[in-house]
Formats: structure tokens, C-alpha cells, sequence
């Protein structure tokens, strides 16, 4: 998985708006909200953040 440290500062979860983090053993990005804690694929690089497609841990 390939995303800049620029893009990972700005890009938020889009259910809670809380900063995501990388997972990038498992190419996913994560909400590190407590209450939310959705967690998005990454598809060729490209993240996917739409609720639909999130799965809870």
C-alpha cells in the first residue's frame, strides 16, 4: 500500500470524521475513534472510503 504521510494527515473517517491510520499488512486504512472504529480497504492503492465498503473490526 502506497499513500503519503501528506495524504494520511488529511484524510478522515467519513462516518465520525476522526483521523484514519494505516494497516498496511492487511492494505486497509483504520478510524482510530474508540465509538466508530470502521475500517476502509485500499484497492490498488486507491482508498475506498465509503461506509458501505467499511467493515467493523
Amino acid at each position: 500500500m502506497k499513500i503519503d504521510e501528506w495524504l494520511l494527515e488529511i484524510l478522515a473517517c467519513p462516518a465520525c470524521k476522526a483521523p484514519l491510520r494505516a494497516e498496511t499488512e492487511r492494505d486497509e486504512l483504520a478510524c482510530t475513534s474508540t465509538t466508530c472504529g470502521l475500517v476502509y480497504p485500499v484497492r490498488d492503492d486507491i482508498p475506498v472510503l465509503l461506509v458501505d465498503e467499511a467493515r467493523r473490526p
